[in-house]
């Protein structure tokens, strides 16, 4: 692959206050980061860049992320008509809840698999961004981009990734993307 663009967004509101998960759209962009292989860069996109966030993931060859299917592309709806599934896209996530039959948070996987996590969570991120930290969010946002790669990465490399189960016993999880 020449072009693997890693996507991650983060929102303006969380579920709960746009009418639930059925209403994801309406949860609007805040900031979204992308990792591009290609070149080696990270670039960051506000609510105003969306069009060009957008452009850029139909320029990639491979758009990987974790929960991209039905959140990150899915926020993106808000801003087009475009329904963005026919873009090639690895979504861990999806892969991970087919092959155990349930779901897995990022933080979970990157601490079995890689033995690091992320900087915060979600909730944090929409407080700093209506705290206007702006910079915070960004920061936050590239760290899930950045751990994403990672765990797909050692996916791909390894052919397995790892969670812990409640009994707190190390698991892998075939995977092959």
């Amino acid at each position: 692959m020449r072009n693997v663009v890693v996507l991650d967004l983060e929102t303006q509101y969380i579920a709960s206050e746009v009418g639930g998960w059925g209403r994801i759209r309406d949860m609007l962009v805040a900031v979204g980061v992308t990792y591009h292989t290609a070149d080696g860069q990270y670039r960051t996109y506000l609510e105003q860049d969306v069009d060009d966030l957008i452009a850029s993931l139909r320029e990639a060859d491979l758009v990987v992320g974790y929960n991209v299917l039905r959140f990150d592309y899915e926020v993106l709806r808000h801003y087009t008509d475009d329904p963005l599934r026919d873009l090639p896209t690895v979504d861990m996530l999806d892969h991970i809840q087919r092959s155990l039959g349930f779901r897995l948070k990022l933080d979970d996987v990157a601490a079995a698999t890689l033995g690091e996590g992320k900087s915060a969570d979600g909730l944090q991120a929409v407080r700093w961004f209506r705290q206007g930290q702006l910079q915070k969010v960004i920061d936050y946002c590239r760290r899930d981009v950045e751990v994403t790669w990672k765990v797909y990465e050692f996916g791909q490399r390894n052919g397995y990734i790892s969670y812990r189960d409640r009994h707190w016993r190390l698991r892998k999880v075939p995977v092959r993307w």
